[in-house]
């Protein structure tokens, strides 16, 4: 089973907690094992996964980045748009989650966010569910 989730975002840089709609997903599919694969087809944008129980985590994570890839360095890109490239690059395209239970197996805490690295736009995410 295959789906599309259309983000929208709203800042040049955010992480968006896109878990509840993947389980969604999951659910409807009605794969009791399985795995989950979560796709980003952008090349300015990721996905991840990490704490949600504190918000300052995700406001850490963004300064950060930040700091590691500043919006004025000495990009040579036409576009203007390098350090979302870069950002991209440090976070990941895809992920995978296992599936037992009918229930995607994260930690306590954790949660699969959508990484926005240069918006604000509308994005697309694609969810693939297998059984097995």
């Amino acid at each position: 089973m295959l789906e599309k989730l259309e983000i929208k975002t709203h800042k040049q840089v955010e992480l968006i907690d896109i878990t509840r709609q993947i389980k969604a997903i999951v659910g409807r599919a009605g794969v009791k094992n399985g795995v989950c694969v979560v796709f980003v087809p952008h090349t300015t944008a990721g996905i991840t996964i990490n704490e949600n129980a504190d918000p300052n985590v995700v406001r850490d994570i963004v300064d950060s980045i930040n700091k590691i890839v500043p919006f004025d360095g000495e990009y040579r890109h036409i576009e203007g748009n390098s350090p979302g490239h870069i950002k991209s690059s440090l976070f990941s395209a895809s992920l995978t989650v296992i599936i037992e239970k009918n229930a995607l197996l994260l930690g306590t805490w954790q949660v699969v966010y959508f990484c926005e690295f240069d918006g604000p736009r509308t994005r697309k995410v694609f969810v693939k569910v297998i059984e097995g």
